[in-house]
């Protein structure tokens, strides 16, 4: 993960959890429309439509993108820190109760912690690929999400060229089946993918998802960039010492060398097959799950 130099100023409020003085951050009293980034790893932290005026000298936002921030208490027990999922540079703190917006929440960033882009440099899309088991599930699941553009179903992980279902169900090919994530890292983060991603599947059976028995369903993440490399790396990691399964995560973490479509009959299966008794009784549910879990991030 490649981050940026900072200024003295901008590293004592970022890396020696400082506070800039009141009322004197370029972002206190300003109202362009776009995104804020996080200045040292450039991760899209917060929507310029989620901004408002607190009067408190900081600039104050009352939703951040979708796991794009991070909370913990102070060492002291009395404020609650907000800093950046992807670098962990400390950003502010983050207040509820004080009903200043309908959202009843007030992140209150330091100017130094943030870089803005407008709308027009802030357009790039990415791309996230993840197996958990049968593609068909996955689609479903991710299509629901705001700020995902697209998902098609695929075949990676291995090593022959060109492959088709039947090749990859042998299990001869190395393949995995997976899903292509198209989404806007400025309505939806690359953190909440992964966390998504490992709330409906099962990371810690090698090879397996429930009655998906071969290489071709084992729990895999195919990164695009050394940012996601280092992202998906800390989250497992964090899943792990916090003991978030019963079992040791096997989920393997590789770069992505070509991603190969599947065939067009298993692009939006659900969504043509959701009648079908596979469908009703493994696809369902865990939409269910999911409009129960993330319901601020469905479309």
């Amino acid at each position: 993960m490649e981050l940026s130099k900072l200024s003295p100023e901008e590293e004592a409020v970022m890396v020696g959890k400082g506070t800039e003085a009141p009322f004197s951050g370029e972002y206190e009293n300003f109202n362009d429309i776009g995104i804020y980034l996080c200045r040292r790893c450039n991760t899209p932290l917060y929507r310029s439509e989620n901004k408002f005026d607190a009067h408190c000298g900081w600039p104050s936002f009352d939703d951040a993108i979708p796991g794009a921030v991070k909370r913990q208490i102070d060492a002291d027990g009395s404020r609650t820190e907000i800093t950046c999922a992807t670098c962990g540079a400390h950003l502010g703190h983050v207040f509820e109760g004080e009903m200043m917006t309908p959202k009843d929440t007030r992140y209150c960033v330091n100017s130094l912690s943030m870089r803005f882009v407008d709308l027009k440099d802030a357009a790039k899309k990415e791309t996230a690929i993840f197996g958990g088991g049968c593609f068909w599930c996955c689609e479903a699941i991710f299509n629901w999400l705001k700020g995902v553009e697209e998902v098609v179903s695929g075949y990676a992980g291995g090593t022959m060229e060109e492959p088709n279902y039947e090749a990859v169900s042998s299990g001869r090919t190395g393949h995995a089946e997976v899903i292509k994530i198209t989404y806007d890292p400025n309505i939806i983060s690359y953190q909440a993918l992964l966390d998504i991603f490992f709330n409906l599947h099962d990371p810690t059976t090698l090879n397996r998802q429930g009655n998906d028995v071969g290489e071709q369903y084992r729990s895999i993440i195919l990164f695009t960039s050394e940012r996601q490399h280092e992202v998906a790396k800390n989250f497992i990691r964090e899943l792990e010492e916090r003991k978030a399964f019963n079992r040791s995560i096997v989920t393997e973490l590789k770069p992505l060398e070509k991603f190969y479509p599947a065939e067009d009959y298993h692009q939006k299966y659900y969504e043509h097959n959701a009648d079908e008794p596979y469908c009703d009784l493994t696809i369902a549910p865990k939409i269910h799950k999911l409009e129960a879990k993330y319901k601020n991030l469905l479309k």
